[in-house]
């Protein structure tokens, strides 16, 4: 395994009297992908607000590459490369498709508005930089034949694309995606996996949360298991599979069977 790029240390947060993670030390190396799962309340998408700067822990450290996270505000995490996913879809139903990725780099943009107002190059050329970017991520994401459709009238699973297309307009170094396989069908989720594997030629580190245990066994090189939001076991995915705490507490003996059919 290669350094960490991702460290919780001892990290717990507390709302109220709830200890919603509990002294997690915790990490990810710096490539492959790698799966986080749980029952209902483990902690999952707790973990990812703490790691984007949406909640502080309550007590313990993150580091990104060595950079204390809770030190810091959302945009600035953001600008040291982590982007997200969420579990519910966000994206603008008003706007096209291209347009939900050019909103993403508006801001890094808006320094050139009085340039492009008065027909600078380099206003030009960033605009056109960015398009290239957005077109060049539909093209990973299969989504190049939508530019001009509004998101509403995506299938569910290619909105799911579209918000991970989005976040790679931010050219993560670490890409924490929420259960990015929630409502689709067999065959997108075959494509789905097949879009994480080309992203990680980018060197750009995922970290996926899924209730799905047969896609996230088959995708992921290495899987932790959060219990009431407390580290259960961390393996290979074969590993976890004949955990016999993990069996028990979470996957059950038929959903082992479905993986490995």
């Amino acid at each position: 395994m290669s350094s960490k790029l991702l460290s919780l240390h001892a990290v717990t947060l507390k709302f109220g009297g709830l200890a919603a993670l509990s002294d997690v030390s915790w990490g990810i190396p710096s490539s492959g992908i790698h799966g986080i799962i749980g029952p209902n309340g483990a902690g999952k998408s707790t973990l990812f607000n703490l790691v984007t700067g949406i909640y502080k822990p309550t007590s313990g450290r993150l580091t990104f590459d060595g950079v204390e996270l809770q030190k810091l505000e959302t945009m600035e995490i953001v600008r040291l490369g982590i982007a997200r996913t969420f579990q519910n879809i966000r994206l603008l139903p008003h706007l096209s498709v291209l347009d939900n990725l050019l909103v993403v780099t508006a801001v890094e943009r808006e320094g050139t508005f009085w340039k492009s107002l008065f027909g600078m190059p380099s206003a030009r050329r960033s605009f056109q930089e960015a398009r290239d970017r957005a077109m060049q991520v539909l093209e990973l994401v299969g989504l190049s034949k939508t530019v001009d459709a509004i998101p509403t009238s995506l299938s569910y699973g290619d909105q799911r694309k579209l918000e991970i297309a989005r976040a790679l307009m931010r050219k993560p170094r670490l890409l924490l995606l929420d259960e990015p396989a929630a409502g689709m069908n067999p065959v997108e989720k075959i494509a789905l996996a097949g879009i994480l594997k080309k992203i990680l030629e980018d060197k750009i580190v995922i970290l996926v949360i899924e209730h799905d245990m047969k896609f996230i066994m088959n995708l992921c090189e290495h899987i932790t298991v959060l219990t009431q939001g407390s580290v259960c076991a961390e393996g290979l995915p074969k590993d976890i599979q004949k955990n016999p705490k993990v069996v028990e507490s979470y996957l059950g003996k038929r959903v082992i069977q479905n993986v490995v059919s």
